[in-house]
Formats: structure tokens, C-alpha cells, sequence
């Protein structure tokens, strides 16, 4: 006899498998169709993150590099180089912070900012017109709720292992 509850978890395991392939799969599509949108401007969907989080209210006076990581989650060390290579395109400036010298601030440049609104803004507008175009309203905020939903589970699986790590890293240096 086979038994409902082993059956059930592996049909949960394999939903599971199936929606993470599917969300991987989106993510490189993502990345090679976004790029595709905006490669006329000289942008690729990470430059693309970049210049939307600069263009928030908030991020006006500029963001550290430090903070626009944790906002667009990824390595410092992953946005050092393409903010290096935004800075030398003339997207980005870079400069010192004038509360924290060893910090550094972006500000999105006037060259930027033109690139960003007038050339890139209508072909990402265009580009999510093509992707959602069978979406209902309610299709996309329940689309939204769920990712949402995996985002934050999985930022408090990040935050245990490095919770678990600094303790680790404690006890070894006591």
C-alpha cells in the first residue's frame, strides 16, 4: 500500500523542483531578453537595476554602495565592478561621502538620468508590455504576492546562515 503521506511530499518536492527551475529559467530569460531591450542605450539588466534604483525619490542625493547592494541583493563586490563601469560610461558618478570619507556615494549623472528617462524608460515600458500582455491586473498582484512571499522566506533563510556563521566565527575566536 502505498502511503498518502510519502506520496504527498514527494508531490510537494516536486512542484518545488519544478518552480524553482521555472524561476531560474526566468531569471536568464530576463536577463538575455531585457538586455536585448535596452542593448541601444549600452545597457544590460543589471545596468538597468542600477539606474531604476537610483531614479527612486529617496536615492536623489545618492545611495552608498553599500546600501545599493543590500537594496538590489548582491555582493558588494559584484556592483563595484559594474558601478565601475557605469562611472567610466558616464551613468554613474562616484564620489566620497561627506558624513563617512571611507564610504562612497552614487549619484546617477545628467548623462544618466538621459539615458535612463528618455531612452531606456519607454523601451522597458514597451518590454513589459510584450512579457505581461495576457496578464490581468489581478494576475500580476497575485504573481507579486507570491514572489514576494519566496523573497522573504528567503531572506530569512540568508539571515540564519548568517546568524549561524557570526556564531560559528565567535566561538572560534574565543
Amino acid at each position: 500500500m502505498v502511503n498518502p503521506r510519502h506520496s504527498s511530499l514527494d508531490a510537494k518536492t516536486d512542484l518545488a523542483n519544478r518552480l524553482f527551475f521555472r524561476l531560474y529559467q526566468c531569471a536568464n530569460m530576463l536577463h538575455k531578453t531585457g538586455t536585448r531591450a535596452v542593448e541601444e542605450e549600452g545597457l544590460t539588466t543589471q545596468q538597468w537595476a542600477v539606474l531604476g534604483a537610483l531614479s527612486r525619490e529617496k536615492s536623489q542625493g545618492g545611495v552608498s554602495i553599500g546600501d545599493l547592494a543590500r537594496y538590489l541583493m548582491v555582493s558588494r563586490q559584484n556592483l563595484s565592478g559594474l558601478i565601475s563601469r557605469m562611472e567610466r560610461d558616464g551613468h554613474v558618478a562616484v564620489a566620497a561621502s561627506g558624513h563617512d570619507r571611507r564610504s562612497r556615494m552614487v549619484t546617477m549623472t545628467e548623462a544618466g538620468r538621459h539615458v535612463w528617462q528618455d531612452l531606456a524608460l519607454p523601451k522597458i515600458y514597451g518590454y513589459y508590455e510584450a512579457i505581461l500582455a495576457d496578464f490581468s491586473v489581478n494576475d500580476m498582484t497575485h504573481t507579486l504576492h507570491y514572489l514576494l512571499k519566496i523573497l522573504e522566506n528567503m531572506q530569512r533563510l540568508d539571515a540564519e546562515r548568517l546568524t549561524a556563521e557570526d556564531a560559528e566565527e565567535a566561538k572560534a575566536t574565543t
